[in-house]
């Protein structure tokens, strides 16, 4: 389902799928004149999905990914999973944490963040980015 203000995407629960929605969020932002947010959206969106990968297995159900342009200009990114584990955010333990950064990231880059319902079983984990990169 794709309308000129939003695309949804299906994707496989592997590591493969992350820069493949990536590049699809790239050529949306192309088509809606919102280039400047390509950096910035493309890190939440890797942290997004990449969390998803890893911790919102579900045997036999694929992720969905959500790119909506919003009134203004503003980019709303949602990752869908079937799994009711929600994410927490917290900073990783130790100076070498290799991990748990994810969130945090997501965090300063968007304007706004938040896990919700979704229809069906599991959970959508949702980020918004303003037009102008600035927090609103």
């Amino acid at each position: 389902m794709e309308s000129t203000d939003t695309v949804v995407l299906r994707w496989g629960q592997a590591a493969k799928s992350v820069p493949l929605a990536r590049r699809e969020l790239c050529r949306a932002l192309e088509r809606w004149d919102l280039g400047a947010l390509q950096d910035a959206a493309s890190l939440v969106l890797s942290e997004l999905l990449t969390n998803a990968v890893r911790h919102g297995r579900v045997p036999g159900r694929e992720i969905e990914t959500h790119f909506a342009r919003l009134p203004g200009g503003a980019l709303r990114i949602e990752v869908h999973d079937a799994s009711e584990r929600r994410p927490l955010m917290s900073l990783p333990e130790g100076d070498g944490a290799d991990g748990g950064w994810g969130l945090p990231l997501v965090d300063t880059l968007a304007a706004k963040w938040g896990v919700g319902d979704r229809p069906g079983p599991g959970k959508l984990v949702w980020a918004e980015l303003p037009v102008d990169g600035e927090p609103w």
